[in-house]
């Protein structure tokens, strides 16, 4: 039996193309639909869903994702299709951000580049990573990434999950964890038991001159809660991802001390594509196979 599987570019019909039983097709939105596309029953895709998609692929079955984030297509699957996602793709590259982002503040290196550029040289002692307490709020695959790499550096790391279980604490003791962390990384899916779950009481719980580190969603931060703390210099944070996003000209956290920010860079890293395909090739294989694929969405995740 042959299964049509359509991809968006030519890179993902030779990744699939491997896989036996599967002939990839391309589908691009915007562009003529293909003939296959009507007996297609996997749909491969990095977009969200759009309203004429399901008429013109009326018998996909699975939808796999390119992408670690489901929350724009979870409630808006019909009945009976499986949604994949592409965790284990870009857990290595967002936790390397982390680290880059928090090097940064630490050892000021933001001050040297500016330094350089206005041709002074200033020798000073900064603060180092080495010895501090990071608390990282989402213990799947991009936790598990920033654990290991953030060890090297001599930092204590403690895990949070939804739940509690061996080496990682449950989300209902972050009130008594905040408060011991001089690091609160979020690398946690945008649901609606975290949107917002970064708000005043949270912020006002974490010590003073800590950093808040956000690779995860914007949503899940309270902007203007977060904006405040920062304007008063009590914290620091990192943010890759914000709220509103894009984040508009004449927004408060352009102009607001003590943040890094990156426009939404933390997995745009070369080999980002082969890595999502070599997990969407795994997850079709476990497809082909009759199972289920494991990165299954469940409910809201």
């Amino acid at each position: 039996m042959t299964v049509t599987v359509l991809v968006p570019d030519e890179e993902g019909v030779a990744a699939l193309s491997e896989i036996e039983g599967v002939r990839p097709v391309v589908y691009r939105r915007g562009e003529p639909v293909p003939a296959e596309a009507a007996e297609a029953e996997v749909l491969v895709t990095g977009e969200g869903p759009s309203e004429e998609l399901w008429r013109e692929l009326p018998n996909v079955k699975l939808v796999q994702l390119l992408v670690a984030g489901a929350e724009d297509w979870v409630g808006k699957v019909p009945d009976g299709v499986l949604l994949s996602t592409c965790r284990g793709a870009h857990g290595g590259s967002s936790a390397e951000w982390v680290v880059a982002v928090l090097l940064t503040i630490y050892r000021g290196l933001g001050g040297f580049a500016d330094g350089h550029r206005r041709k002074h040289w200033e020798r000073r002692i900064t603060d180092t990573l080495q010895g501090k307490r990071a608390l990282i709020i989402g213990a799947g695959d991009l936790g598990r990434h920033l654990r290991r790499r953030l060890e090297t550096f001599d930092v204590r790391c403690t895990m949070v999950g939804s739940t509690a279980r061996e080496g990682v604490h449950g989300g209902d003791e972050l009130p008594v964890l905040l408060p011991e962390h001089d690091i609160t990384v979020l690398m946690v899916p945008l649901t609606q038991h975290t949107r917002g779950m970064v708000d005043a009481e949270f912020l006002a719980a974490m010590p003073d001159d800590a950093i808040l580190v956000n690779v995860s969603r914007g949503q899940v931060v309270v902007t203007d809660a977060l904006v405040a703390e920062l304007a008063s210099g009590r914290l620091r944070a990192a943010l890759d991802v914000t709220d509103p996003e894009p984040l508009p000209g004449g927004h408060p956290l352009w102009d607001v001390p003590g943040l890094l920010l990156t426009p939404h860079v933390a997995g745009a890293v070369s080999g980002r594509r082969q890595r999502a395909y070599a997990v969407a090739v795994r997850e079709l294989s476990h497809y082909m196979s009759g199972e289920l694929p494991k990165n299954l969405v469940h409910g809201e995740y």
